[in-house]
C-alpha cells in the first residue's frame, strides 16, 4: 500500500502543484441573478464532478492577517510556511477520488469532483473555508434555471479537534456529514452535540486506553503527563488522569506544553521532569511545539511510549528544475518520496472511501424498500443531508489492502495503533520502529501485543525502567497510603499476628479462621499449634516416671505387708485397712497418667472419676482406721469396753464401702448431666489451641473435690484429738501427720489450679495427686516398713507391748 500509494502521490506533485490558486467560476449575465456579498480568497485544489467532496487540510501552517482598518476594504489573508505533511494528505483525497471515479463497481455513472481549502492551521480560516464549502463559493446564482453547484456529499476534515468542534456544531445543525481523518477530541463522540460528525482515526479515549495497557503491561504506575494546551491535550489529560488512576497508578505530574517555542516554559518542564522521580513521561501531543522539548531533553530523554502526532519539517523544493518526464520518481529522494509514515493520508483515503460507499448504497436503494418513511428511498438530484447521514453510519466495507471500515454509534472508527519504538541514531536524528499493536477489535486480553526484543532500550541493563513511587508491597504486608501524597506512594505495614495477606500490594489483612494462625511471613494461614500434656514432653515424661514410681513404691509395700501380715505390726495396725490403703494409693498413683496425653470423651470422662473415688477410698479407710484408733483405745479402759463391738471388721467394711458409694454417686450424676470433654481453648493464647477438657460443671467438680476434702479435714480432726494417745497406739500421729500433708496440698492446690492455663493445670493436678499419695504412703507405711525390714527385732508382741510400759 506504502509503495504504490507513494508512486501516485509523486505523480500528483507534478500535475496538481499548480492548481493551488482560488477556483474562478463562469460569469453570467447581470439580470436576475443572486450575488454573494463578498468572495474570500481561499487557497485549494477544485475539480468538477456530479457530487462533490470538500475538504479541509493543513497544507500551510500560518496566516497573516492585514492591518484591521474600518475606512478601506479588508485585505485577504496570507498563508505561509508550506507543509508538505499536509500536501500529502490532500493529495491522497485526490489520488481517492480518481481511483473510485475508475472504479466501475462503486459510483457507476456517477463522476466525483472535489473541492480542497487550506486550513492554514487556523480555526477562523477553517471555518470560512467550511461555510464556503457548504453554500459554495459562486460569485452569482442564476434564478432562472436554478442551476447552481453541484451537490455537495461532505467533508473531509478537519485535522484538528478545535476545528472540527467549531465547525461540526454548525455543520450538525444543517446534518452534512464531516468525516475528520485526525481530530481525536473524545468530546466529539458526543452525538447530541455532533450528530454529523465521523471519523476514521480513533477518539482520545482509546488512545488513552491503549495508553493505559502500555503501562500496565510494563506495571508503570509511576508517570508524568504532559499535554498540549488545546481541545485534544485537554480532554486526553482528563480521560487519562481517570483511566491511570482506575488501575491503581498516579499522575507524577502534569505540566501544560507551552505554545510558539516559549523556551521560559520549556525549561520549567525540564526542571520538573529532572527532579521527579517518575522514570516514564506519556506526552499527548499534535503539533511542532513537542520539538523544542525533545530537543531539551534529548539527552535526558531515555525512553517514550505516546500517541503522537508530529509534521515532519518542510523541505524546500529547488526552483529551476526541469522534469525531462524520463525520471524514475521511485528513485527519487524528495520529501514526497518519504512514506515512512502514511497513517494520516490513509485515513483520508479510508474517509473519502466511506463517503463514496455511503453515496453508492444511497443511490442502490430499491423504491418501496426504502429505509425512509413509507419505505421510500432518497434520489441523488434531491437528496439531503440527513438521508446520506443514516447510511454512513451503517457503511461497512473493506478497502483494497484488506482494512475493515466501519463507525460505532459515535460515528468513531476502530481502534488500532502501533506502538513504536524512539531511539537516538549515531547522526543525532531520531528513528522509529514498530515493536507492537493496540488492536481494539481483538478479544478481551489480547488487544495489546508487543515484541520486547525490538525494542530498544536506553539504559546499561537493557531493560524496562521501573517506574513506581513506592515499591509493591510483598506478601505478609499491607499497603498504608501517605498522608498527603497520591494513592501510589504509601508504607508496607506488616500484618498483625493472625492475620495475613496473599497477595502483592494489599490494602488489608485478612484474619485467619479460627483453628489457624499466621506464618512467620504472615503469607498464609496454618494449623494452629495444639498444645497438650503429651508424654513426649519433658514434663509429661517426668510426671509419668513418677507415677508410676509411686505405684511401683506401693506396690512393693503392699507386697511386703502381705508377706509379713501375720507379724505384729501388720496385725496391730489393722491389716485389712492397711491392704486397702495400699490398694487405694495405687490407684491414686497410677489414675495421674489419666491427665497425661491427647484428651479424648473417655479419658476426660475417666480421669476425674478415677481421681475422685480413689482419693475418697483411700481418705475413707484411713477415716476409719482413726476411728478404729479410738475405739481401741476407749475399750483398754473400763469405761469403754462396749466401744469394739461398733468397730468390728463388718462395719469398717461397710463404713468404706458407704462413704465411697457416696463418691461414686457424685460421679455418676456428674458424667450424666454435664460429663468432661475435650475442648479447644484458644483464649489463653492466641496463636495456639490448647487441647484440654472442660469440667463441664463447675459445681460437679467442685462437689466431688468438696467432698474428698471432707473426709480429710475429718480424718485430721479426729486423728489430732487422738495424736496424746500412749505409744502403742502412735498410729493416730502418722495419720495427724499424713492428713496435715493431704489437706495443706489440696488447700495450695485451688488457686494454682485456677491460675495455671492449659497443660499446666493438667500438670499442677497431677502434682497434688501424686504429692499427698505420697504424703500418705510416706507419712503412714514409711515407719512400719522400716521396723518390717529393718528392725526385725522390735516386730513382736512383747517390744510393742513393753513400749507401753516404758
Amino acid at each position: 500500500m506504502q509503495v504504490s500509494l507513494s508512486l501516485l502521490l509523486l505523480a500528483w506533485t507534478v500535475s496538481a502543484a499548480t492548481l493551488l490558486s482560488p477556483t474562478l467560476t463562469s460569469r453570467y449575465d447581470t439580470s436576475d441573478l443572486c450575488q454573494l456579498r463578498e468572495q474570500f480568497n481561499l487557497p485549494g485544489m477544485h475539480q468538477d464532478g456530479d457530487v462533490i467532496i470538500g475538504g479541509l487540510f493543513e497544507i500551510h501552517i500560518f496566516a497573516i492577517f492585514p492591518e484591521m482598518s474600518f475606512r478601506t476594504k479588508p485585505e485577504n489573508l496570507q498563508c505561509h510556511e508550506f507543509n508538505v505533511d499536509g500536501f500529502k494528505r490532500a493529495l491522497t483525497m485526490v489520488f481517492a477520488v480518481q481511483e473510485i471515479n475508475r472504479n466501475p463497481n462503486l459510483l457507476p455513472d456517477i463522476k466525483l469532483g472535489y473541492q480542497i481549502s487550506d486550513n492554514c492551521m487556523r480555526l477562523d480560516v477553517a471555518f470560512r473555508a467550511a461555510t464556503a464549502l457548504v453554500s459554495g463559493s459562486e460569485k452569482y446564482f442564476s434564478m432562472r434555471n436554478c442551476t447552481g453547484s453541484p451537490p455537495m456529499l461532505g467533508i473531509v476534515g478537519d485535522p484538528v479537534s478545535s476545528h472540527s468542534i467549531a465547525i461540526s456544531s454548525v455543520l450538525g445543525l444543517f446534518r452534512v456529514p464531516m468525516v475528520s481523518f485526525f481530530a481525536t477530541c473524545s468530546c466529539l463522540s458526543d452525538r447530541r452535540r455532533y450528530p454529523s460528525f465521523f471519523r476514521t482515526i480513533p477518539s482520545d479515549a482509546f488512545q488513552v486506553r491503549a495508553m493505559i495497557q502500555i503501562l500496565k503491561h510494563f506495571r508503570w504506575t509511576w508517570v508524568g503527563l504532559v499535554y498540549d494546551d488545546d481541545d485534544y491535550g485537554r480532554h486526553a489529560a482528563k480521560s487519562f488522569h481517570e483511566d491511570v488512576s482506575a488501575f491503581g497508578g498516579c499522575v507524577a505530574f502534569s505540566e501544560v506544553l507551552p505554545k510558539d517555542h516559549d523556551i521560559v516554559g520549556i525549561r520549567k518542564i525540564m526542571q520538573t521532569i529532572q527532579t521527579s522521580t517518575s522514570r516514564v513521561i506519556v506526552v499527548f501531543s499534535t503539533g511542532s511545539n513537542l520539538q523544542p522539548l525533545m530537543d531539551e531533553v534529548r539527552n535526558f530523554w531515555q525512553q517514550m511510549f505516546s500517541c503522537r502526532f508530529e509534521p515532519e519539517e518542510a523541505s524546500a523544493v529547488s526552483e529551476g528544475r526541469v522534469c525531462t518526464g524520463d525520471e524514475d520518481l521511485s528513485k527519487a529522494v524528495l520529501t514526497f518520496s518519504d512514506v515512512s509514515d502514511l497513517r494520516p493520508s490513509y485515513n483520508v483515503y479510508k474517509a473519502v472511501y466511506a463517503l463514496a460507499h455511503s453515496l453508492h448504497n444511497l443511490i442502490s436503494c430499491v423504491p418501496g424498500q426504502g429505509p425512509f418513511e413509507g419505505n421510500s428511498c432518497a434520489s441523488l438530484h434531491d437528496m439531503q443531508p440527513w438521508q446520506l447521514l443514516h447510511y454512513l453510519q451503517s457503511v461497512n466495507y473493506t478497502t483494497s489492502f484488506g482494512d475493515h471500515v466501519s463507525f460505532d454509534e459515535n460515528g468513531d472508527a476502530l481502534a488500532i495503533y502501533d506502538i513504536l519504538n524512539w531511539h537516538g541514531m549515531p547522526d543525532g536524528t531520531m528513528k522509529t520502529r514498530t515493536v507492537g499493536v493496540v488492536d481494539e477489535s481483538r478479544p478481551t486480553g489480547k488487544v495489546l501485543s508487543i515484541d520486547e526484543d525490538k525494542i530498544f532500550w536506553n539504559f546499561e541493563s537493557k531493560k524496562p525502567p521501573r517506574s513506581v513511587c513506592s515499591e509493591s508491597c510483598p506478601p505478609g504486608t499491607r499497603k498504608a497510603i501517605k498522608e498527603g501524597r497520591p494513592v501510589c506512594c504509601f508504607d508496607c505495614i506488616p500484618c498483625a499476628d493472625g492475620e495475613i495477606s496473599n497477595t502483592t500490594d494489599s490494602l488489608e489483612c485478612f484474619r485467619c479462621p479460627k483453628e489457624f494462625w499466621s506464618s512467620l511471613d504472615k503469607d498464609q494461614c496454618v494449623p494452629k499449634e495444639i498444645e497438650f500434656l503429651s508424654y513426649e514432653e519433658a514434663l509429661g515424661i517426668s510426671l509419668t516416671t513418677v507415677s508410676v514410681l509411686g505405684a511401683c513404691i506401693a506396690a512393693v509395700v503392699l507386697t511386703i505387708f502381705v508377706y509379713h501380715r501375720h507379724t505384729p505390726v501388720v496385725r496391730a495396725n489393722n491389716s485389712e485397712l492397711s491392704f486397702l490403703i495400699l490398694l487405694s494409693l495405687k490407684l491414686c498413683f497410677l489414675c495421674a497418667l489419666l491427665f497425661i496425653g491427647q484428651p479424648r470423651l473417655w479419658t476426660c470422662q475417666l480421669r476425674h472419676a478415677a481421681f475422685g473415688i480413689s482419693f475418697v477410698l483411700c481418705v475413707s479407710s484411713i477415716l476409719v482406721k482413726t476411728m478404729v484408733v479410738i475405739a481401741v483405745f476407749k475399750s483398754s479402759r473400763p469405761e469403754g469396753k462396749g466401744a469394739m463391738k461398733w468397730f468390728g471388721a463388718p462395719q469398717q467394711r461397710g463404713t468404706v464401702l458407704i462413704l465411697t458409694s457416696l463418691q461414686v454417686a457424685i460421679c455418676v450424676i456428674w458424667l450424666s448431666t454435664a460429663s468432661p470433654t475435650p475442648h479447644k481453648n484458644t483464649h489463653y493464647q492466641s496463636s495456639k489451641i490448647v487441647f484440654e477438657c472442660a469440667v463441664g460443671s463447675v459445681a460437679g467438680f467442685a462437689t466431688l473435690l468438696g467432698y474428698i476434702g471432707l473426709l480429710a479435714a475429718i480424718s485430721f480432726l479426729l486423728a489430732f484429738l487422738a495424736r496424746n494417745l500412749p505409744d502403742n497406739f502412735n498410729e493416730a500421729k502418722f495419720i495427724t501427720f499424713s492428713m496435715l500433708i493431704f489437706c495443706a496440698v489440696w488447700i495450695a492446690f485451688v488457686p494454682a489450679y485456677v491460675s495455671s492455663p492449659g497443660k499446666y493445670a493438667d500438670a499442677v493436678e497431677i502434682f497434688a495427686i501424686l504429692a499427698s499419695s505420697f504424703g500418705l504412703l510416706m507419712a503412714i507405711f514409711a515407719p512400719k516398713c522400716y521396723i518390717i525390714l529393718l528392725h526385725p527385732e522390735r516386730n513382736t508382741k512383747k517390744a510393742l507391748m513393753g513400749r507401753g510400759s516404758t
